[in-house]
């Protein structure tokens, strides 16, 4: 198809979603249990991302380069990759896919989509749409398969010579394994992986904002984001004041239950195994001195439903601050010195997204530029949109996703030298 047919289908696809919101978040909800208002929120930011490549598609522009010799022109084009394969997780079940897709598609290539083994339906979901639209059969691809087939159908996408990317968010474990499997036929890659976000807040802060910005930050999925924050640190004037004030935050916003419930703001974790690694590090902390400021138990609504917990007096050395929990969980370190809190958010081998918080205008510019993260929220506790490259540095990954760089991770440039003019 031209530019302008696929852009037109793609337009098509995104005004499907909005006439559908409501039940796409259903979905969401009962696969993955997210407050059923995250789920309309994730729906509305998954089809802005058709949408935007619906608009990117007819900007894929190429170059004419003035040449050294006479007789010759230097032409630049931007081809599709080919197959791409799109390897999703189960928190977004839908944005993860349109983000993804959205790009390839716009971009001239074909998908195959391996959703997460938790969340399929919302893949399917999307493809019923895309058939509605006019995404012509072949293009958009599902691949469902259980957890037990989930490395098999992996290797498989990572290995085949016929797919020409992969694309995959996921943790960075996994994304290790894709990578091995993708240099065999030295496949393009774009891979969006763990986080360890840093959330600093300064003596200069207001502290109020930063409270605001910590509960959206950390609780949001019950703290099952990929740039939830993971490690709170804050300076040693205001740090009993922020403490307190989250603690009130907490037991006064954030309310855990079904995520059906209009008043839920915290549902389920994904599973057991989910609940027992937040245990685990609560447990590691408490033994190493660490203090429960308010919550730190599973709630008695069921087994995979957790009490958002905060914890202070912690240390670098106990385990919440060095992997991380994917679930709700706050652990406070108190710093002194800017020097130090760059070091200890710098000391991860990870750098997705990192927050802080300061109403100084040159600690601004120093702390925004030395924080070693792919995307920096300056008193501000969410960073996503469409409009924004996301993507990490160090092992969260390579590429950018969103924005108009999206869619060069689905081309190709080819030089062509004309000659004998």
């Amino acid at each position: 198809l031209s530019s302008q047919e696929r852009s037109l289908r793609l337009r098509r696809w995104y005004e499907l979603m909005l006439e559908n919101k409501d039940e796409l978040a259903r979905i969401i909800t009962a696969e993955n249990g997210k407050p059923l208002k995250e789920a309309q929120g994730e729906i509305l930011y998954s089809a802005s991302f058709l949408e935007w490549f619906a608009e990117e598609a007819r900007r894929v522009y190429g170059d004419v380069i003035p040449a050294a010799a006479k007789d010759r022109r230097i032409l630049v084009l931007k081809q599709p990759v080919g197959v791409a394969a799109i390897i999703t997780p189960w928190n977004f079940p839908s944005a993860m896919i349109t983000r993804k897709v959205g790009a390839a598609l716009a971009a001239g290539c074909t998908v195959v989509v391996k959703p997460a083994e938790d969340t399929p339906l919302s893949a399917l979901a999307l493809g019923e749409l895309a058939n509605q639209a006019g995404i012509p059969a072949g293009v958009y691809n599902v691949v469902p398969c259980s957890r037990e087939q989930t490395p098999a159908v992996g290797e498989v996408l990572c290995t085949d010579p016929l797919v020409a990317k992969i694309s995959f968010t996921g943790s960075t474990a996994t994304g290790k394994i894709l990578l091995k499997h993708a240099a065999g036929t030295v496949k393009r890659v774009s891979m969006e992986l763990g986080g360890h976000a840093p959330f600093i807040v300064f003596d200069s802060a207001n502290v109020d904002r930063a409270v605001a910005g910590a509960l959206a930050s950390k609780y949001r999925n019950s703290g099952q984001t990929c740039v939830c924050t993971n490690r709170f640190l804050v300076q040693k004037g205001i740090h009993d004041k922020f403490v307190e004030k989250f603690a009130k935050a907490i037991e006064r916003e954030l309310h855990v239950g079904s995520g059906f419930d209009e008043k839920t703001t915290q549902g389920p974790l994904i599973n057991e195994k989910a609940v027992e690694k937040v245990e685990r590090h609560i447990k590691d902390a408490v033994s190493q001195g660490a203090s429960v400021v308010t919550g730190g138990k599973r709630h008695s609504l069921g087994k995979n439903f957790f009490e958002p917990t905060l914890l202070s007096n912690v240390t670098t050395k106990m385990l919440c601050t060095q992997e991380e929990t994917f679930g709700p969980l706050a652990p406070v370190i108190k710093f002194e010195t800017e020097a130090e809190a760059i070091a200890i958010a710098n000391a991860a081998n990870v750098g997705l997204a990192g927050y802080f918080y300061s109403q100084d205008p040159a600690q601004i510019w120093r702390v925004a530029e030395q924080l070693e993260v792919g995307m920096v929220g300056v008193n501000e506790g969410i960073v996503s949109s469409v409009e924004s490259p996301f993507g990490g540095v160090k092992q969260s990954g390579l590429g950018r996703e969103g924005s108009k760089y999206g869619i060069d991770e689905y081309l190709e440039i080819k030089y062509v030298c004309f000659g004998g003019l």
